[in-house]
């Protein structure tokens, strides 16, 4: 779990995205609760946004891996409420364009395109 997390090429679970979108929850959350109770200073403001760069950059790409997952590109990831599609719907069983099936299912490296195994 967690391989290149900073990778926008291949394709993760639904468990690694959700820990993915809590992790970073983890971090925003207090960020904006402190925001909305004080001023923020011009220091903590640029702490803040240098921090969150990363971790937008970990966001994106672990959202993107997820909608490989899907058999779709990392650009739907901006169609509004897919990231609920993403959290909840299954897999593409099987190797697709972006790669083999992360929990190995379906993933039939033995058996050549005829499907016959190899000897």
């Amino acid at each position: 779990m967690f391989k290149a997390p900073f990778s926008f090429e291949g394709r993760i679970r639904r468990t690694e995205y959700g820990l993915s979108y809590l992790v970073y929850l983890v971090f925003s959350v207090p960020f904006n609760i402190y925001f909305q109770r004080n001023e923020p200073s011009t220091g903590v403001m640029s702490i803040f946004f240098l921090l969150l760069i990363p971790f937008l950059w970990f966001l994106l790409a672990q959202g993107a891996k997820r909608c490989h997952d899907r058999g779709n590109s990392g650009w739907y990831q901006l169609i509004p409420f897919y990231s609920l599609w993403m959290l909840f719907a299954d897999s593409d069983h099987g190797p697709n364009e972006y790669g083999p099936n992360p929990k190995g299912e379906g993933n039939y490296n033995s058996i050549n395109e005829i499907g016959q195994k190899e000897l």
